[in-house]
């Protein structure tokens, strides 16, 4: 079969949204009035971008003149349309009787076509392979609607957002959209109410209905209506913060948020660093069994897609701020949002099954919600985490690798007689799994926790060579693998493992020895 099919670059992949499609798509929302999620635009945006290409198909056709086909007769003027030949087309100028007596009685046209080339072709042939071709247009597989969402839905979406984000006059809740000119208007007192309703029950979370129902709401007009608009109105109150993943829209009060919730901790706080190029360390981070697990060095083509979740060694600034990062081997373990900057979910403990509150901070990428959990299981730098997706949506199982209690020689931080970080291998009682490398005793916790005030000026490059010559001393080569000091380092300033190697690299009182190991220059 034949199709109709124009050589063109598929209008599928190169996709873009322009003003006539939101024109469409918002006055498809007025007739409906019924707030409708990105999936189901984008679906309707797809049927209606194929029925004009058929349209605009069918009279490119037309326009072209008559499908060739050699059993017909065709008359002098006629303009006719070659599918065989990438449906070019051209004008009948001249007709002679065919000269084959193998075919029988036949005509032989010319064709003159635009191009100025002129060729021949038969007419009036019955037996012809060309004469079984069927000319389908209804029928391309590149206008075939499911083909094409299937396929391009993801390209089609960017680009919808993106240009219904710079609509003023719609207006988008969890993923879905509607005029803004026909929400219902929400007043103060409602908001009022609605703030008492989420107060008493801890903050929340709460979903729209459920405080629809307390505030009591009318919604005689339009349920989904109500629902949306109210939804805007919480979204558009600071005091109120939607904290729902994907496809479900919870509210909590902002205030009632954890601090390190509604703002970034002190020790996840990145340390001022030079430019530097750090995809030239990228190959030695799997080497380290650290970097594909610091928000950091977050990088999309890094994903885990592991149905048993990702086992992680956690570092010092994440234990203190009772967090782990959001990484990109972790991220999707996690629920995400359409828009929320913070998500509520559950954690589970995998030893006891209790459940207890998470939250997810998408822009500073990190997962808060561990600090109790981490003083219940004496959890060090370097103890190791299993992190895995639960069994209900919205869930986490987290473990800590239990074993028993042991008695290990551990790399000790500790704060000198001068208020300087020091290190020394100590035998300390350790509970859980521990990568090697990076397990670090800390002795006086509140003391360790002043240093970071303490090396707050002091640059990175002076800080290198200091850390080093402490990890050095501790065994008898005096070797440092860049993973001991990258948890070494995360005691006192909060740097990336991809910075540690450039500080590695650059200083001038380091030599590199191969394999990640280091040593101070003799």
């Amino acid at each position: 079969m034949i199709k109709t099919k124009e050589k063109q670059n598929n209008i599928w992949e190169n996709f873009e949204v322009n003003n006539n499609d939101i024109d469409f798509i918002f006055n498809r929302l007025f007739e409906v009035e019924t707030p409708t999620n990105t999936i189901d635009l984008i679906k309707i945006l797809i049927q209606e971008r194929i029925r004009l290409e058929k349209i605009r198909r069918e009279g490119m056709e037309k326009s072209k003149g008559e499908i060739y086909l050699p059993k017909d007769d065709f008359q002098i003027g006629q303009k006719l349309t070659f599918p065989a030949l990438n449906y070019i087309s051209g004008e009948l100028i001249g007709v002679r009787p065919g000269n084959n007596p193998e075919l029988g009685d036949f005509s032989v046209i010319q064709i003159d076509f635009q191009n100025g080339e002129s060729r021949e072709f038969a007419s009036r042939l019955v037996d012809h392979p060309l004469n079984q071709t069927n000319i389908a247009l209804g029928e391309e597989t590149d206008l075939e609607f499911e083909n094409i969402f299937s396929t391009y839905t993801k390209n089609i979406s960017a680009s919808l957002i993106d240009k219904l984000n710079t609509n003023q006059d719609l207006v988008q809740i969890a993923g879905f959209w509607f005029p803004r000119s026909l929400l219902i208007d929400i007043n103060i007192g409602y908001l009022n109410l609605a703030e008492a309703v989420l107060e008493v029950s801890d903050g929340g979370p709460l979903s729209t209905q459920e405080i629809i129902n307390q505030i009591e709401l009318p919604t005689d007009s339009n349920s989904m209506l109500t629902e949306f608009s109210l939804n805007f109105a919480l979204q558009e109150d600071p005091r109120f913060d939607e904290v729902g993943p994907a496809g479900k829209t919870l509210w909590f009060l902002h205030r009632s948020e954890p601090e390190n919730v509604r703002s970034l901790p002190k020790f996840l706080i990145p340390d001022q660093q030079k430019n530097f190029d750090n995809s030239k360390y990228s190959g030695y981070l799997a080497q380290m069994n650290a970097g594909v697990f610091d928000e950091l060095e977050y990088s999309k083509s890094i994903e885990n897609n592991s149905p048993d979740g990702v086992t992680i060694a956690i570092i010092y600034p994440h234990i203190v701020s009772g967090s782990i990062p959001l990484s990109s081997n972790l991220e999707k373990l996690f629920p995400t949002a359409y828009e929320s900057p913070r998500i509520r979910f559950t954690f589970v403990d995998g030893d006891t099954q209790e459940k207890f509150a998470g939250w997810v901070i998408r822009e500073s990428k990190y997962v808060y919600g561990l600090k109790e959990w981490y003083e219940r299981y004496n959890v060090l730098p370097g103890s190791r985490l299993h992190i895995k997706p639960g069994k209900v949506p919205g869930e986490v199982i987290v473990s800590i690798g239990k074993k028993r209690p042991t008695r290990e020689w551990v790399r000790t931080a500790t704060r000198n007689i001068e208020g300087k970080i020091s290190f020394s291998m100590t035998k300390q009682l350790i509970s859980t799994e521990f990568d090697d490398r990076m397990i670090i005793a800390i002795s006086e916790r509140e003391q360790i926790e002043t240093l970071w005030d303490r090396y707050l000026n002091v640059p990175a490059e002076k800080l290198v060579p200091t850390l080093v010559r402490e990890l050095a001393k501790l065994n008898p080569q005096g070797h440092v693998h860049a993973q001991e000091l990258y948890a070494a380092y995360n005691i006192v300033k909060r740097v990336s493992p991809s910075y540690v190697l450039y500080l590695l690299e650059n200083s001038t009182e380091i030599e590199h020895l191969g394999d990640l190991y280091f040593r101070i220059k003799i």
